[in-house]
């Protein structure tokens, strides 16, 4: 099996100012990629481990760097997939997301 990543564009630095996430669809899956109040950028796939229902477009909080799943409200830090609150208990994906020549890419 091959282990290449694929690059993806998801939008211009400045289309996603601090405090903002865009959600894109790529690889099969929704992934939302944030902008923590800290300057960093962090994906996450869009799928709660507690009941696969949208997580991404949860209440964002760019201070915490946590995104809370609209349907049971457990919190997961953006940083590591990791959820901070009960009922999910299980990580979700992360991917690396780096800044090229003023772009947002992603690494799938």
């Amino acid at each position: 099996m091959s282990n290449a990543t694929t690059t993806i564009t998801v939008c211009k630095l400045a289309e996603l100012p601090a405090g903002e996430m865009r959600l894109i669809d790529a690889d099969d899956r929704k992934i939302g990629v944030f902008h923590c109040q800290d300057g960093q950028l962090y994906a996450i796939e869009d799928r709660c481990s507690h009941d696969d229902g949208p997580l991404a477009e949860g209440e964002f909080d760019a201070s915490s760097c946590t995104v809370e799943c609209p349907r049971h409200g457990s919190l997961f830090d953006i940083r590591t997939g990791k959820p901070r609150t009960l009922p999910a208990y299980r990580p979700v994906d992360t991917f690396e997301v780096r800044i090229d020549h003023d772009e947002v890419k992603l690494e799938l």
